[in-house]
């Protein structure tokens, strides 16, 4: 009972720090700027050229994933909330401080990952939903519409918040390894859209296999109702991702055990 009672404590005074960073205020900020905002200004233009798109677009135009675009640029957002919640206490020194107040590393990492992992979902779903609705309301009468009713636009729009929890969480695995601000930020940027690049570069009957494997190529596949070819289905591209995180986090916590505090060893 002790044990979950200081739990609950650390988990408490985490989501302090959280709430009343300013970085994090700001990348929620910017997190619901770039997947509502972004989705309004791409259901808008679709509207708009509607008229001009050509029969095969017309035939395989998605109404889903269309106002969803925007999550794909949040995603930035995301990572840079996920690595400054852990980065940002290795530049000022207060890591310090916080395994004072918490030696048990286990359950640091514990408490941090459980307000990173429900406050990103809830914000995640909360603009994905949005953006949704949203963009559903700007194609109304022009272009073809979607409903939640249906179950697999409804799991598609779920999956998209879910995305942008992952990588938030993925972001904050890569700082707890690197412990630097620049280089977190500098490698999940890489990953995300560099890596994508690169993959160019190889044969085609390569690229089919690498790309589908991207983290962004993923989440393509779980905010689609149907498979994008070439791709994963919805659910096994979720647990690609999930398996990915848990990976990545592993290794942090490993790491975070053996070094000591500082932001240099």
């Amino acid at each position: 009972m002790a044990s979950e009672s200081t739990l609950t404590a650390s988990t408490q005074a985490e989501w302090i720090k959280f709430r009343t960073v300013r970085s994090s205020i700001m990348g929620v900020a910017v997190t619901v700027l770039l997947t509502v905002g972004l989705g309004v200004l791409i259901t808008t233009l679709i509207r708009t050229h509607w008229s001009q798109f050509g029969a095969l677009r017309i035939a395989t135009f998605d109404p889903v994933s269309s106002s969803l675009r925007g999550s794909l640029f949040a995603q930035f957002a995301v990572g840079v909330i996920g690595s400054l919640f852990i980065t940002s206490e290795y530049t000022t020194g207060s890591i310090r401080t916080t395994l004072t107040a918490v030696p048990n590393r286990l359950r640091l990492i514990a408490s941090k990952s459980i307000v990173l992992f429900f406050t990103i979902l809830i914000l995640g779903e909360f603009v994905c939903f949005a953006a949704f609705l949203i963009g559903q309301r700007i194609y109304l009468g022009v272009v073809p519409t979607a409903s939640l009713e249906n179950g697999t636009v409804l799991r598609s729009v779920i999956l998209a918040g879910l995305y942008l929890t992952l990588l938030a969480l993925f972001a904050f695995a890569l700082g707890l390894i690197l412990r630097h601000s620049a280089a977190t930020i500098s490698v999940y940027v890489s990953v995300l859209l560099i890596v994508p690049i690169i993959g160019l570069f190889f044969p085609q009957s390569w690229q089919n296999d690498f790309m589908r494997f991207e983290p962004s190529s993923l989440g393509i596949s779980m905010e689609s109702p149907f498979a994008p070819s070439n791709s994963f289905g919805a659910w096994s591209a979720t647990f690609i991702l999930l398996a990915y995180v848990v990976a990545t986090l592993a290794i942090a916590f490993v790491l975070f055990q053996r070094r000591d505090a500082g932001t240099n060893q």
